[in-house]
C-alpha cells in the first residue's frame, strides 16, 4: 500500500509536524521540557562537547550500518527544516517499491518519524510494497526508551499507510572483537522489536494526544524538578528549572540515593549544612554535612602516616588518558574499549628530608600520533620511563591497572614487566576516599578535580582549554580527521598541558599530605 499523507484544511498534503520522535521522547520524560523546547527554545542549556560527541557518534554509526543494506536511496532532508521534501520523496519511493531507503520520513496526525533504513520485503505479494524497518543505535543494548522510540515510529509508519513486515533495532554487539577487516555483520546485532511496538501501540496513541495538548497549552506545565530531570537523559533545561537550587546542595551529598536527595528537597532542605542531625546518613555523609556546617574538616594523622609509610622513593606520579571508539579501530579491540594514547609522568628521586624540597620534579610524557595503533609505542615508552624501582603513584588505580592488564594481554612479551609496574602502584586517592584527609572545600568528592583546589588552590584546570578526561578523549579522536597541521599541533599542545597538570597536581597533593603530619 502506498504512503498516504494527512491533508490539511486546504486539501493539500500536510508537511509541518507538531511532534517528532525526539520531542515525543522528550515529552514522555517531562511535559514541561517539551513545552519549553517548543516555546522557549533559547532557554536550553548550551550543548556540551561530550554531548555533541555522542550525537556525532550516533550519526556516524548510523551511516556505517547502512552498509548492511547496500544500494539504498537517501531520503534525508537538505536541512532539518525541510522535512516536507523528505516526506514527499519517501512517499514516492515507497509507492514505487524502492528496494532500500535510508532516512525514510513519514508524517501522521502531525507526528514526524524518520526511519534509519527501510528494506522491501521480497515475500510480499506482487504490487504490495511491504517493508522491514531498521532503527540503528550506537549503544550496546536495547532500553525501554528505545522500545518506546520504535513503537512511535511504527505508529507513524503504519498510520501513514505503510505496511511493515518487521521492525528491528540494530545495535552494537559489545562481544565483538576485531580480527582483520571490520566485520559489520558481527559488529552489529539485529533484534526484532515488533512485538514490543504492538504492545505499546495504544499507549503511543494516547500519549501523542496528551503531548499535543501540552504543546498547544497557553502556559508552561507546573512540574517541579525530580528524578525525571536525568532519566532517561539529562534534560537540557536544567539551568532553567534548577536555578533555585544552589551550586552546592543536598544533591551533592556523596552516595546519597536519589530518593533521599529529593526527599530532603521536598522537605525544603536544600543546603548541605541544613540537613538535620537525626537524618539517617552514613558516617562519610555525616562528615560532609558536619564539615559544611562547622567549616572544619578532618585530618587523621595516623592513617596518613601509615599511607606515607607505604611508598618508596624514587616516586613516579603517573596518569593515563584514553579514548573509546564505538567501532573498533585496532586489531584485537572491542567496541568502546579504552585505548590509552597518552601519559604524563613526574618523578621525584629523594624524600623531602634529604634536602630536595624545592627541587622541580623531573617530567616525562608520551602522546601518540593519531591514527596508528598507539598501544605498543605507549607501553614501550612507559616501561622505559617508569624505571624498575620505587612507587608508582596514580589517582584511582583501577583505571591505570585495568589499562595495564589489557596492554599485557595484548603484548605478552611485556607481561612480566607490566606486572612489575603494577606491583609498585600506590593509589594516592586512598587517604581521600577513606576521608583520612577531608576539608569542606572538597564538597564530598575525592576526585583530583575536587581535592586539588582544596589543597593547592594556585593550580587550576580552569586556565586550560582541555579540563577533563572526556574532553581529552574527544580532542584526541578529533585529530584523526584534522587536516590542518597547525591545528593538530595546537590540540596536541593542549593535550600535553592537561595531562601534565594531572600529575603535577598529584605531586602537590602528596606534598600536602606530608605537611599534614609534620
Amino acid at each position: 500500500m502506498a504512503t498516504r499523507r494527512q491533508p490539511d484544511s486546504a486539501g493539500k498534503p500536510a508537511s509541518r509536524h507538531i511532534l517528532s520522535k525526539s520531542t515525543f521522547i522528550r515529552g514522555m520524560q517531562c511535559p514541561k521540557s517539551l513545552y519549553l523546547y517548543k516555546h522557549s527554545y533559547k532557554l536550553r542549556d548550551p550543548l556540551s562537547a561530550a554531548q555533541a560527541a555522542i550525537f556525532r557518534r550516533g550519526t556516524n554509526v548510523g551511516v556505517l550500518a547502512r552498509e548492511l543494506f547496500p544500494g539504498g536511496v537517501d531520503a534525508s532532508p537538505p536541512t532539518p527544516f525541510q522535512f516536507a521534501r523528505s516526506i514527499e520523496q519517501t512517499s514516492r519511493l515507497v509507492a514505487e517499491g524502492a528496494p532500500v531507503i535510508y532516512e525514510a520520513a513519514f508524517l501522521f496526525e502531525g507526528v514526524l518519524a524518520a526511519m534509519d533504513v527501510l528494506v522491501r520485503d521480497e515475500t510480499a505479494p506482487a504490487g504490495i510494497p511491504r517493508y522491514r524497518a531498521f532503527e540503528v543505535k550506537s549503544s550496546t543494548g536495547i532500553s525501554e526508551t528505545y522500545l518506546l522510540d520504535a513503537a512511535l515510529q511504527y505508529w507513524v509508519m503504519t498510520g501513514a499507510g505503510v505496511e511493515i513486515a518487521d521492525l528491528s533495532i540494530v545495535h552494537i554487539d559489545s562481544s565483538y572483537v576485531r580480527r582483520g577487516a571490520l566485520d559489520l555483520h558481527a559488529l552489529f546485532r539485529t533484534v526484532s522489536v515488533l512485538d514490543g511496538a504492538l504492545e505499546r501501540h495504544q499507549l503511543v496513541g494516547r500519549r501523542v494526544t496528551e503531548l499535543k495538548a501540552v504543546v498547544a497549552a497557553e502556559a508552561v506545565p507546573e512540574i517541579d524538578i525530580g528524578p525525571h530531570c536525568h532519566d532517561p537523559y539529562p534534560c537540557d533545561f536544567i539551568g532553567t528549572c534548577w536555578r533555585g537550587v544552589p551550586s552546592y546542595s543536598v544533591f551533592d551529598i556523596a552516595r546519597l540515593s536519589t530518593e533521599k536527595k529529593f526527599e530532603l528537597y521536598r522537605r525544603g532542605i536544600v543546603d548541605v549544612g541544613a540537613v538535620p542531625d537525626d537524618y539517617p546518613l552514613s558516617d562519610k555523609q555525616r562528615l560532609q554535612v558536619d564539615a559544611e556546617r562547622s567549616g572544619n574538616g578532618r585530618i587523621d594523622r595516623e592513617a596518613i602516616r601509615s599511607f606515607l609509610g607505604s611508598i618508596a622513593y624514587p616516586l613516579y606520579f603517573l596518569d593515563f588518558e584514553s579514548f573509546q571508539p564505538a567501532v573498533p579501530i585496532y586489531e584485537g579491540t572491542r567496541p568502546y574499549q579504552q585505548i590509552p594514547f597518552q601519559y604524563s609522568l613526574h618523578r621525584i628521586d629523594s624524600p623531602p628530608d634529604a634536602g630536595h624540597v624545592d627541587e622541580e620534579p623531573a617530567h616525562l610524557e608520551f602522546l601518540a600520533e593519531a591514527g596508528p595503533d598507539p598501544r605498543r609505542p605507549f607501553l614501550d615508552s612507559l616501561l622505559a620511563d617508569v624505571g624498575d624501582e620505587g612507587s608508582v603513584l596514580v589517582y584511582n588505580q583501577s583505571f591505570e591497572n585495568g589499562r595495564l592488564t589489557e596492554l599485557a594481554e595484548r603484548m605478552p612479551d611485556h607481561a612480566e614487566a607490566v606486572e612489575c609496574v603494577q606491583a609498585r602502584i600506590v593509589d594516592l586517592m586512598a587517604p581521600f576516599r577513606g576521608q583520612s584527609y577531608y576539608t569542606p572545600e572538597m564538597r564530598g568528592s575525592y576526585s583530583i578535580k575536587a581535592v586539588l583546589p582544596a589543597l593547592a588552590p594556585d593550580l587550576s584546570y580552569s586556565r586550560l582549554s582541555i579540563q577533563d578526561g572526556t574532553s581529552a578523549s574527544i580532542a584526541y579522536e578529533g585529530l584523526f580527521k584534522e587536516p590542518d597541521a597547525r591545528r593538530r599541533a595546537l590540540v596536541r599542545r593542549r593535550l600535553l598541558d592537561y595531562c601534565r597538570l594531572d600529575t603535577l597536581a598529584m605531586v602537590r597533593v602528596l606534598a600536602s599530605l606530608e605537611r599534614a603530619v609534620e
